[in-house]
């Protein structure tokens, strides 16, 4: 019964959610067994303009350290708010959704670039928090019970909490600054007079990604149509009092 419902819970996850946070977990599971080593996923550029490991551009997206209370926090706040992104405000945009994860993470591997990042994934996941906290302002949030706060103070709260455990912010606030140019310019800057909408998903996405929606004018043609569903004038004609 455990496994049944644990299966339904993982097949009900949304497909963006359920891709990442299923790599990621896999990814941090090959490391634990050792088939794997953090050496083989951190962002290094040298490696990548010159050995061409082009995977280090995805990896290190996807390890979070090893398994310990690090990990299993930033995977639960991975989770959460990536699956409240993609049920919420991107419901039926997959390839809108899609498209966010590429414009940060082609961001944060700009900053990564020039500075000395091995691992982006806790700002990638500090870059979902930012985006939907500011789309959903008026929540009331609860820290571990001790803080109470309108949702868009949560990446500073977050931010905060790392600093006590003694972790670099730099991580943190790359995470915000990232996700705060992805909400500018796709949130506010659009709704400025004379602003305009300056991210655009790219046509291939929406093909693989979004459903066409279907016409509701569209009638199908009697071959198309079930023979129990006949069209809406042949109801009416048998319908119709003889």
């Amino acid at each position: 019964m455990a496994y049944q419902g644990f299966a339904q819970e993982y097949l009900g996850m949304p497909a963006v959610t359920r891709a990442y946070t299923t790599a990621c977990v896999l990814t941090t599971a090959a490391v634990q067994l050792e088939f794997i080593t953090p050496f083989q996923l951190y962002f290094n550029p040298d490696l990548i303009f010159r050995k061409f490991q082009i995977w280090r551009l995805i990896t290190n997206f996807l390890f979070f350290g090893p398994l310990g209370f690090s990990f299993f926090f930033n995977m639960i706040f991975l989770y959460r708010y990536c699956r409240m992104l993609e049920e919420g405000s991107f419901r039926g945009r997959t390839a809108d959704f899609v498209f966010m994860f590429l414009f940060g993470g082609f961001l944060m591997t700009l900053f990564g670039l020039f500075a000395s990042l091995f691992f982006l994934g806790q700002a990638f996941t500090i870059m979902l928090v930012y985006v939907w906290s500011r789309r959903n302002p008026y929540i009331r949030m609860n820290f571990f019970g001790l803080l109470n706060f309108q949702a868009p103070f949560l990446p500073w709260v977050l931010m905060g909490f790392s600093l006590l455990l003694g972790n670099s912010i730099i991580i943190d606030l790359l995470g915000i600054a990232v996700g705060h140019i992805y909400y500018f310019l796709e949130d506010v800057f659009p709704n400025q007079p004379g602003g305009k909408k300056l991210l655009l998903t790219p046509s291939f996405l929406k093909m693989v990604f979004d459903t066409p929606e279907e016409d509701p004018n569209y009638n199908p043609l009697p071959e198309d149509r079930p023979e129990h569903q006949p069209r809406d004038q042949d109801q009416n004609e048998q319908q119709r009092p003889q």
